[in-house]
């Protein structure tokens, strides 16, 4: 029943992309404007490339729950349900927590001509430019920054979250460009999508819900002839459709570029110098790639323990919070909630051992915590008033050693993700009917729903004009 509540879940997900999809295709028929018609591509390239990265989740998912049902398992749909035991052993099919991941103060270098940049001679090469963040099926893209010769950097000041991403995370960033000096036909019109797909009601199926999701995005220019799917840079999109942005540089980064600070990585470059939307890029980018587990910020287990040195021969009962790398002791749990220092600090890193030791005649079932192996062993006996508590406890500590150990040194320091902030105005010189909208998901989601739904909206135009453009199901009409 889960499986299925989530695969409806991604259902209405793609089906959300395809409207927004149409919807931008609508706003680009009626672009009149260069800087307009610029935004409006870069929306139909994004809701593409999200509506594959979901037809490819669920895929996935599909895949899960054919090996789940032929007795192979799945460590995603299993999770952790069975992976522990009280003999101290993780089974291979564990798998590590979660966490968040940050990239902010994404920076690419220029590398212009000495005569282009200081004497500012030849032809204005002006490109619009965006970047594309890839993460799983979740897909983020940056604003829109118009980029000539007096730039010496491509500067997005995004700052983009990705939830819920396991240790093994794969960031893909692709930078596109396309030439705003360019001239391009007027969009054509939207192609007729199936008529059942919108519905969303129970009787519709999953199969015809999906397959109008690939002849939506097919129509868009990316699938491949042949069927078979391609990112969305990859193939041009039909050449009525107005703006073309082509992939310019790609890089992936992974759990092994996380640092602290502003960081160096190497760019492949996907044009060349005589391409129209070609910009001379070092080959590299900066930014901060910051990553936040779980295990670090959430205590994973707490309650009331008996805690011993393994050379002493008294007993201490705690109140002990797991977090971190540390098993926290308080004398109550009234200690923790005003905020005093914890009486025992025990340090659990991916190196501490956990591990049942030998029931003790007064205090039964034991888990034996090995701290620092490397520097000698400092070992602590911890026992739980009740013997029933003991397994769940066991089952935590081994659980959290094996999370610090996928993560790796990312575990060292709590690293710090911040919110990314809302998205502010944008200034007179975009000129960008999404940009007026307002470019949140949110917000993106009533303005497109709107020009199927025949709701009327009002926009100010930023050169002084006053506009009403009125969205119908299948024309927009502007009023100056």
């Amino acid at each position: 029943m889960a499986d299925r509540n989530q695969e409806e879940r991604v259902l209405q997900q793609i089906e959300r992309e395809v409207r927004l999809q149409e919807g931008a295709h609508k706003l680009l028929a009626a672009c009149s404007q260069r800087d307009q018609a610029l935004e409006a591509s870069k929306s139909l390239l994004t809701c593409n490339a999200r509506i594959l990265a979901l037809l490819g989740q669920l895929q996935g998912m599909r895949r899960a729950q054919i090996l789940e049902r032929e007795g192979h398992g799945s460590v995603g749909a299993r999770g952790l349900s069975g992976t522990h035991d009280f003999t101290g052993r993780l089974s291979e099919d564990a798998a590590p927590c979660a966490g968040k991941v940050s990239l902010s103060d994404l920076r690419i270098p220029l590398m212009w001509k000495d005569s282009e940049y200081f004497k500012n001679k030849g032809e204005l090469h002006r490109c619009a430019v965006f970047c594309l963040l890839q993460c799983g099926s979740d897909i983020h893209d940056t604003d829109l920054v118009m980029v000539d010769r007096t730039l010496t950097d491509i500067c997005f000041e995004d700052a983009v979250v990705f939830d819920e991403v396991g240790p093994g995370f794969s960031l893909r960033v692709e930078l596109y460009s396309c030439c705003a000096a360019e001239d391009f036909p007027p969009a054509a019109p939207a192609p007729r999508r199936m008529s059942f797909f919108l519905g969303g009601t129970s009787g519709s199926s999953s199969g015809k819900r999906i397959r109008a999701a690939f002849e939506s995005v097919s129509a868009y220019g990316s699938v491949c002839p042949g069927g078979g799917t391609a990112r969305p840079g990859h193939v041009s999109p039909p050449s009525a459709l107005g703006p073309k942005y082509k992939l310019l540089a790609q890089t992936t980064l992974t759990i092994e570029h996380v640092r602290e600070g502003f960081k160096t990585h190497d760019l492949t470059l996907s044009a060349t110098e005589d391409s129209p939307f070609w910009l001379p890029l070092y080959g590299n980018m900066c930014c901060r790639l910051v990553a936040q587990p779980l295990c670090m910020t959430q205590p994973a287990m707490r309650g009331q323990l008996k805690i011993k040195l393994e050379d002493a021969d008294h007993w201490g009962n705690f109140y002990c919070v797991l977090v971190g790398q540390t098993l926290l002791c308080y004398r109550s749990g009234e200690d923790l909630e005003s905020e005093d220092e914890p009486l025992l600090v025990i340090p659990v890193t991916k190196d501490t051992r956990v591990c049942p030791s030998e029931s003790d005649p007064v205090h039964g079932l034991q888990i034996s915590i090995s701290t620092q192996p490397e520097r000698g062993n400092v070992t602590y006996a911890a026992s739980a008033q009740n013997a029933a508590d003991l397994p769940g406890w066991n089952k935590a500590l081994q659980q959290h050693v094996y999370n610090l150990s996928q993560w790796k040194r990312r575990c060292d320091e709590a690293m710090k993700v911040e919110a990314p902030p809302s998205r502010k105005p944008k200034t007179a010189k975009q000129g960008s009917l999404f940009h007026e909208m307002g470019n949140d998901s949110k917000s993106a989601a009533a303005l497109l729903h709107s020009s199927i739904s025949g709701m009327t909206h009002h926009v100010s135009d930023f050169r002084g004009f006053s506009w009403r453009c009125f969205i119908f199901s299948s024309s927009f009409e502007r009023i100056s």
